[in-house]
């Protein structure tokens, strides 16, 4: 494992839900360390798992059982708003489909996150999003609405948007689902990028084995436990 400070710590982690009062246990007793500057894929058919992990690493929901530190700070003893503010300033969101505001540009889709942020101005956010916007390639269609882009800009806003707050860690949740291979291919190229030359953590949820490869960690669960965590050589820029 790279010699990095550990970023997300989780152990003994366990998830249970109560479907027509049956229980249904999605985690079973994960155990696993990130350190920050990894690219991971969270790969497992549906009903794996991998959907309600991601949901508890990006603060959206707690554990039943388990520990989990997220940059020090035990997420279990927090409060609903202390995790909405870890969520806002530590953790970026992608989402397979965009969930972009269709009556808004992609410059306001990209601002919306610093809305919540005190001491800002109007003239830091606009100028702050056309940043985010330059990074992944839009710049030029700020004042674009989201049906005047393709699938493949629209994820690129939702990127722009995940990276506004400027957060450690990135979450996506099949970022290329809705893509076709070649536009799935530069989206991805976009996260590696993000990765190495901005040095934020990826983890990223996939079926796509081709998807995969671009990180540098793949972790396969099955039935609500981790069976495979391993190193991949990824592809290069």
């Amino acid at each position: 494992m790279p010699d990095r400070n550990k970023q997300i710590v989780v152990k003994d982690l366990y998830k249970t839900y109560f479907l027509d009062g049956v229980e249904v246990s999605a985690i079973k007793g994960i155990s696993l360390a990130v350190s920050s500057g990894e690219f991971i894929a969270i790969m497992g058919a549906s009903g794996s798992g991998k959907s309600t992990l991601m949901n508890i690493l990006g603060c959206l929901d707690r554990p039943t059982a388990g520990i989990y530190i997220l940059e020090d700070v035990d997420v279990g003893h927090l409060t609903r708003d202390e995790m909405a503010r870890i969520r806002n300033k530590k953790i970026g969101f992608v989402f397979q489909n965009f969930n972009l505001l269709p009556r808004t540009t992609a410059l306001e889709n990209v601002e919306l996150p610093l809305y919540y942020m005190k001491n800002i101005s109007s003239r830091q956010r606009q100028e702050l999003a056309k940043e985010m916007l330059r990074i992944v390639g839009l710049q030029g269609r700020e004042k674009h609405h989201p049906s005047q882009l393709s699938g493949g800009e629209q994820q690129r806003v939702a990127i722009a948007r995940a990276l506004v707050n400027k957060p450690s860690i990135i979450l996506a949740d099949e970022p290329t689902g809705n893509l076709d291979s070649r536009t799935g291919g530069e989206i991805m190229d976009i996260f590696q990028n993000l990765n190495q030359n901005l040095k934020k953590t990826i983890i990223f949820v996939t079926h796509d084995q081709d998807t995969a490869c671009f990180a540098e960690r793949r972790i396969k669960l099955k039935d609500g436990v981790i069976i495979e965590d391993n190193f991949l050589c990824r592809v290069n820029l």
